[in-house]
């Protein structure tokens, strides 16, 4: 049996990977479209591609000097394992930039010749690449990993490289992408709907592209490296725990199962959330007769319920006892929970309040939007804590490994809903650049307004796995250094821990102003240039002449690749240095220390940004009385959407990766520490 569990996982991720080619090349039978449809979209993809190269070759080097350094430390395992998963991350973010960019013009096409059903089938499965393809890599690669190195603890140990290269990837990914989304945004906003007055996504407007390009760079190919990074992460944090665990613990908590089983676990959990995301994601065909939210919701939900009802079944199987199947479900129920909260915060009461609160201003606006960050983190957060105990009572310091495996188990059909949010924004800018009529937008509008929730859903669980994640490598930290006879103490009155704790909140909040800043910075240019344009290009404004795309892009390419070296090495080096001069307790205090802040502010930017971005939008939509687009109120939430973007694309989702990659860092060094 533990042999087919070693076969299976790597076996489920090609079959995966199979599936996703297929879906990949229905997509690309869809029609494009029209020639203009077609213009924009290629204009888009190009500006796509060129980005991710140079960043690319960036992050290449960094990979081959970490990679040297690996295996000069920890040896050539582990300098394989980091090598593999730098470059699966970047496999992923590849394809899911490669696709959505495909299916932004298929989407908007869909909308026009076929309706919405099409429309929404043909964004649906354009994201479902990405969502399959982070499924199936993960297990494809660690699944061959843990089959070819052994299945046995030292094995287990040996693979935690991969889960330090994915996350060094998708810290660059996320920081850069954020940055240059970010910066487009705020500066085609700024000058095209407030300085200038017309409408969003107008071709005019020379920083339209640039922002379509980073809708995809920032929001497919940062998320994708980030929810990669944490899916492979909890796999790697659970097995690496499981080789640790003491024969106490084995004999008090898992006294009818062998630690190979133990061992494989994780890895099986993938395989049965991979083939119940597989039904949710085709039940999408089957529920045409609902709207598109109601068929999101159903297919979410199916697969969580098949998930569940697969791993009880074969729990039974081996009569292993339901200790870890209840740690698995809580970490999965409590990760839907999170989705929700995030959702009615964002979308619900309180956003309609802050969309009240702009007919008084920006001030108040800016004012509670901030009120409805800091609220809406306290549910998540106690949530967490809910998971994370009832995961202990279930299976100790295992089954908090296993809650952030479970909350992640069907990660093919969450990052799917997730990555079709930018798929069908880029399809409504087409149908507006193109000139496709009220009837396509309204299609696209509508398919977009599903979009924003999905979207905002997708970063509550994407910060609630983070935090599970990150603190499955703390405690795979703290088992770490006692297997190499270092003895961690988490005694607050110890004054290396209290050190510790606000070494770790410093680099939380010095990396979120360093990236806040940088988005600053960034769209400054962007905003110089596109009213450069807009005065010295004859005819820009009155429809006459074309505007110089190409500039915009650049300039926000080199603004992102520049600003996002600083974070990256603060999270590379302050660890080691931490752990190498204070000891390891300091370097504990500081795990918990960026744990805690970190998680706390990563909700509370991608909450309040979310909430200004959709306030706008209904603003927008005509459903505040007596506002209109243009008006007083409109302006308000613009300058509020503004103010959001930099936190909820930005620097919100970096801090989730930023915690997750410092955990890892220690647990890889921890055996150099003693």
């Amino acid at each position: 049996m533990i042999f087919d569990l070693g076969i299976l996982a790597p076996v489920a991720g090609a079959v995966g990977l199979l599936i996703a080619i297929i879906l990949f090349f229905w997509v690309m039978r869809r029609p494009e479209g029209n020639e203009k449809m077609l213009y924009v979209s290629k204009e888009i993809r190009l500006g796509a591609m060129t980005y991710m190269w140079s960043q690319y070759k960036k992050v290449a080097i960094a990979v081959v000097v970490l990679c040297g350094v690996a295996y000069a430390l920890v040896g050539g395992q582990q300098a394989l394992s980091f090598l593999a998963g730098a470059l699966t991350s970047s496999i992923c973010g590849f394809i899911g930039v490669s696709t959505s960019t495909r299916g932004n013009s298929r989407t908007a096409a869909a909308a026009k010749d076929g309706g919405l059903a099409k429309a929404l089938l043909v964004s649906f499965n354009s994201s479902a690449v990405m969502g399959l393809s982070v499924a199936s890599f993960g297990l494809l690669s660690l699944g061959s990993l843990f089959f070819f190195f052994g299945r046995t603890p030292e094995s287990a140990q040996l693979i935690t490289g991969f889960a330090m290269g994915a996350s060094l990837v998708a810290l660059f990914a996320r920081i850069g992408g954020g940055i240059f989304t970010k910066a487009a945004d705020v500066g085609a906003d700024l000058v095209g709907k407030i300085e200038v007055g017309i409408p969003e996504d107008d071709p005019r407007n020379p920083g339209v592209i640039a922002d379509n390009v980073g809708d995809n760079v920032g929001d497919v190919g940062g998320m994708g490296a980030d929810i990669f990074e944490s899916y492979v992460g909890a796999l790697v944090s659970a097995m690496a725990i499981a080789a640790t665990l003491s024969s106490d613990e084995m004999a008090q908590n898992f006294a009818s199962i062998d630690r190979e089983l133990l061992l494989s676990f994780p890895l099986l959990v993938a395989v049965i959330g991979l083939v119940a995301s597989l039904f949710g994601i085709f039940s999408i065909s089957f529920l045409k007769k609902f709207t598109p939210s109601q068929a999101f919701n159903i297919a979410e939900i199916l697969s969580l319920v098949l998930m569940i009802l697969a791993l009880a079944g074969y729990i039974l199987s081996l009569n292993m006892g339901f200790s870890i199947f209840w740690a698995v479900v809580v970490g999965a129920v409590g990760g839907a929970a999170i989705g929700k909260t995030t959702e009615y915060y964002t979308s619900g009461r309180p956003m309609r309040r802050l969309a009240e609160s702009a007919q008084a201003g920006a001030a108040t606006n800016l004012i509670s939007g901030l009120a409805l960050g800091f609220e809406s983190a306290g549910l998540p957060l106690l949530l967490i804590a809910l998971s994370v105990g009832v995961a202990y009572s279930c299976a100790g310091l295992y089954g908090i490994a296993l809650a952030a495996v479970g909350m992640l188990s069907t990660v093919g059909v969450t990052l799917t809903l997730d990555c079709y949010g930018p798929i069908v924004d880029n399809a409504g800018g087409i149908a507006q650049m193109s000139d496709q009529g009220a009837e396509v937008r309204k299609i696209t509008d509508e398919l977009d307004a599903v979009g924003n929730t999905t979207a905002a859903v997708g970063k509550g669980f994407a910060m609630a796995s983070a935090a599970m994640t990150a603190l499955s490598f703390f405690v795979a930290f703290k088992q770490a250094a006692r297997a190499a006879n270092i003895k961690v103490e988490m005694d607050l009155t110890d004054p290396h821990v209290m050190v510790g704790l606000f070494i770790g909140a410093m680099i939380v909040t010095v990396c979120a102003a360093l990236i806040i800043r940088s988005v600053g910075r960034a769209a400054n240019k962007l905003i110089d240039e596109i009213r450069r344009q807009f005065r010295e290009i004859p005819g820009l404004l009155s429809g006459h002449g074309q505007p110089d795309n190409n500039r915009c892009i650049e300039l926000a390419t080199q603004a992102s690749l520049r600003e996002m070296i600083f974070p990256v090495l603060m999270a590379l080096l302050i660890p080691p240095l931490v752990g190498k001069f204070l000891g390891v307790a300091a370097l504990g205090g500081l795990l918990c220390g960026a744990l805690i802040l970190g998680v706390a502010l990563a909700f509370f930017m991608a909450n309040s940004g979310a909430a200004w971005d959709n306030a706008k939008k209904f603003i927008e939509s005509g459903h505040l009385e007596g506002e209109r687009r243009g008006g007083g109120a409109h302006q308000a939430a613009v300058v509020g959407d503004t103010v959001g973007d930099a936190l909820k694309d930005a620097a919100g989702p970096a801090l989730n990766i930023l915690i997750k990659l410092m955990a890892i860092i220690a647990v890889l060094i921890a055996p150099l520490l003693s």
